[in-house]
């Protein structure tokens, strides 16, 4: 009963993050010499897997549907200077600049999921033309309408308890969102039809178009989605911290994809799991801001982040054989 138990567990996509979490405790514990208690409620790294989570999980589902976005090292900054330049430059209401950073996204996830079913180019392709557009765009309009590269922002109160609060004086209100983002996409990747779609885009886009499934429109979808959330971040740390700059954002990428592929997520699409995500993405968050617990050197962090990489792909396409392997109920009966 045990080993079957166990064996379920494996088969399911968020195995291998689960066991790189339990990985990464011991090892700094074993070796970092580490006060567990200490680390668990530390807020840095719990805000930081807040911020770094709400890009990660549309993140993980375009690449379940083997997609790719690198535009969001961008939307970041171009979300907190828009608000900024609007609501604190400008003196406009505050819910006009929020309207603007998301509009924004809006548009800029629009011209990538039409630019990726229109055409046959690469969605990596795309989105680092996206990227070095909005990285030009952001600087040029702000240096043209402001004169600078940095601008302040006052938010009113309801702003700054919904967006930019620090509870209890050290964990941010975004940690909020990000938790009931990720329930919300528990339930549309793993209980709904649109989950079913995304899956099945992965597996063969092909196929999925011809069993009916709406492939562009699901397409256009996740890419806003991407670019949406991921100028949100950046409009909710220019609420918290009352300034924006253009510069930030680019380290979002690479840390997004790792906190994917951690999470269980192949990068060849049609496999993955939201609480895989998540958990994830609370691995990536303690390697990277843990270490500064314990008494390993800081700069190893990067070689135990690329190792965790390596080992979480080749557990992940194991654990895709094993779900694949696995007999079914009718079988079984």
């Amino acid at each position: 009963m045990k080993n079957s138990v166990f064996s379920d567990f494996l088969r399911r996509p968020e195995a291998g993050s689960v066991l790189s979490l339990i990985a990464v405790f011991a090892f700094f514990v074993i070796f970092g010499g580490v006060n567990l208690g200490n680390l668990v409620g530390s807020a840095s790294w719990v805000n930081f897997a807040a911020n770094l989570g709400i890009v990660a999980i549309p993140m993980g589902l375009l690449m379940i549907a083997g997609e790719l976005d690198i535009s969001i090292g961008a939307m970041i900054p171009a979300g907190s200077m828009t608000v900024a330049i609007l609501s604190g430059y400008y003196g406009l209401p505050i819910w006009v600049g929020m309207a603007g950073s998301i509009g924004l996204g809006v548009i800029v996830g629009t011209i990538n999921g039409l630019l990726a079913t229109r055409t046959t180019v690469p969605t990596l392709i795309i989105t680092l033309g996206t990227l070095v557009a909005m990285q030009g765009i952001v600087l040029s309009a702000s240096v043209l309408l402001t004169g600078s590269a940095s601008v302040a922002l006052q938010s009113p109160g309801w702003a700054k308890f919904l967006f930019g609060q620090l509870i209890g004086g050290s964990y941010q209100v975004i940690i909020v969102w990000w938790i009931a983002m990720t329930i919300g996409f528990v339930y549309v990747l793993h209980h709904s039809r649109r989950g079913n779609w995304i899956f099945a885009l992965g597996g063969d886009k092909v196929s999925a178009r011809n069993a009916g499934i709406p492939t562009d429109r699901l397409m256009i979808g996740l890419f806003i989605l991407s670019a949406v959330s991921a100028s949100f971040v950046g409009m909710c740390g220019a609420i918290l911290f009352n300034s924006a700059q253009v510069s930030g954002g680019m380290n979002y990428i690479f840390n997004a994809v790792v906190a994917v592929v951690v999470g269980g997520v192949l990068l060849t699409g049609g496999f993955g799991s939201i609480m895989g995500i998540f958990v994830g993405t609370i691995t990536f968050a303690i390697v990277s801001q843990g270490i500064y617990f314990t008494d390993i050197d800081r700069n190893w962090s990067s070689l135990i982040l690329g190792a965790m990489l390596l080992v979480a792909v080749l557990m992940n396409n194991g654990f895709r054989k094993l779900a694949l392997s696995a007999p079914s109920k009718k079988t079984q009966k």
